[in-house]
């Protein structure tokens, strides 16, 4: 993976294959950002209207690419874009990581570079850092050697140009950038990794290997624990593939933790929507729908690595949700972990119904809160895009919580109501809730099916991750085409809270 240095060398001074500098857009042209000086100055003063000659106008994504001058040792000034530039002069954390991000993708296949922008303080020496190892990232694995070969190797190493060497908090901000942009990696390569390669098992292996690395807790319930411990749901779902259904649990606890959260993630390896088969075209990038699962896992592995003092279980529900003579008909009845009852309208509303299991599951803990993730609804994704994920929770004040913290982290999301008039179209005359209702709001509806297996009294919020978790376009600042690592950060966040007490 790149590394990320601090450097106290001048941009202009530096020995690496390119330096990096940003400007922005100002009311009256091109503005040069902090630590664009030197290399202003080598170019006679004259950088912004070299850059204007050539059309650039410090938008966001912009990456302009320029021989070095006379003065700069490096052979190249790359000069990215920050967008609008702020009335008093700083900058945005999410505008930095994103040109940070634009930055490294655009040196793929260098060794080194050094990186002139703005790091004033620890938050924009994280922010930096953060961009610019999420932005250097690609998933290779998969590719032969000619192939590996021929393509470019994401840039070696970031030096962070303007940073005190000595400084702790500076340092920490890296540690703490390096943390979590490799658990978000993690979680990308296991939402890359193809369905004939990643299902419920291997997921598991891939779990139970890492609690050894990092000293966690983890259990694993095969098909025989699940039949055994009555979790209807997560069977229900996998009982039509080949490759039979996980419930993993992954805690890391804390001696002197003063809070503890739950975190309940969405694994289906591959979702052919069962019985009620998806139509062509909607099935190639199936491979995503564990991204919850996967972000939970990278969230409790981030908490301890940064010694965090809480108590965080991560919950993995995992299932190939798959056609066959086995499988759950539309018209069957589950019964649940906890003995609920759940008529099965439509066998591609799978996710609720694994996450049901787990968030009762978990609850019996007794944490101070639940949060679950999943790439849930594609309702989610009419309603908000494909760049923000939903939020919705049983209680108002925690929902806010929820949704400063991912604001916090840098993460788009938007608070969600879970309207009480939807439930009555859940009403089963068989079962005790069916796991479909009204169409329209059935985002809303989703969460509310969830809602019913929450522990009366625990704080409980939904992440409905189904737009930002995969990346179908052409990549952009630090996202990648493909998995994005989506909701890591938030959970990460909130488990920072919790260490605080302030959940």
């Amino acid at each position: 993976m790149t590394s990320v240095s601090l450097s106290t060398s001048a941009a202009n001074a530096l020995r690496a294959d390119a330096v990096v500098v940003a400007v922005a857009k100002g009311p009256k042209g091109l503005v040069l950002a902090p630590g664009a000086e030197t290399v202003d100055e080598a170019f006679d003063g004259k950088l912004a209207d070299v850059l204007g000659t050539l059309g650039a106008t410090g938008a966001e994504g912009e990456a302009v690419k320029l021989p070095a001058p006379a003065g700069v040792k490096a052979p190249l000034v790359l000069v990215v874009g920050l967008g609008d530039a702020a009335e008093d002069g700083g900058f945005d954390a999410e505008a930095l990581r994103r040109a940070a991000g634009t930055a490294a993708r655009t040196l793929h296949g260098s060794k080194k570079a050094g990186f002139a922008l703005p790091v004033g303080d620890a938050a924009s020496v994280e922010a930096v850092a953060l961009g610019a190892l999420l932005g250097a990232y690609a998933f290779t694995a998969f590719r032969g050697d000619e192939a590996k070969a021929a393509g470019k190797a994401p840039l070696g190493e970031v030096s962070l140009i303007g940073a005190k060497r000595g400084d702790k908090a500076a340092k920490a901000a890296v540690e703490r950038a390096t943390v979590l942009a490799e658990e978000m990696n993690r979680t990308r390569d296991l939402v890359n990794t193809p369905p004939n390669d990643l299902f419920p098992k291997s997921f598991a292996d891939i779990v139970t290997a890492a609690g050894k690395e990092h000293g966690l807790k983890v259990e694993v319930l095969d098909e025989k624990a699940l039949a055994k411990g009555g979790y209807g749901g997560i069977l229900g779902v996998g009982v039509g593939s080949a490759r039979p259904p996980r419930l993993v649990r992954v805690a890391y606890t804390h001696p002197k933790a003063k809070q503890s959260l739950a975190f309940v993630g969405k694994g289906i390896t591959y979702d052919s929507g069962g019985i009620s088969l998806k139509p062509a075209g909607h099935n190639e990038t199936m491979k995503c729908d564990m991204s919850g699962a996967a972000a939970v896992f990278a969230a409790v592995v981030s908490a301890a690595r940064l010694g965090l003092q809480v108590n965080v279980t991560g919950w993995l529900a995992l299932a190939e949700n798959m056609p066959s003579g086995s499988a759950t008909r539309p018209g069957d009845v589950l019964k649940m972990y906890g003995g609920k009852t759940v008529e099965v309208l439509n066998t591609d509303a799978e996710g609720r119904l694994v996450l049901a299991d787990a968030i009762v599951r978990a609850g019996e803990e007794k944490p101070d809160a639940i949060v679950d993730v999943a790439t849930l609804t594609g309702a989610m994704m009419m309603a908000l895009g494909s760049r923000t994920f939903g939020i919705m929770a049983n209680q108002d004040g925690f929902r806010d919580k929820v949704y400063a913290a991912a604001t916090d982290a840098g993460e788009q999301s938007w608070p969600m109501p879970l309207p009480s008039e939807l439930r009555k179209g859940m009403d089963s005359p068989t079962a005790d809730i069916a796991n479909m209702g009204e169409r329209m709001g059935g985002g809303l509806v989703a969460g509310l099916f969830l809602q019913e297996f929450v522990a009366e009294g625990t704080a409980w919020a939904h992440l409905d991750i189904a737009g930002p978790a995969f990346h179908e376009g052409a990549p952009y600042g630090y996202i990648p085409k493909g998995g994005t690592g989506s909701a890591v950060r938030t959970l990460v966040r909130l488990a920072e809270q919790a260490a605080e007490g302030a959940l």
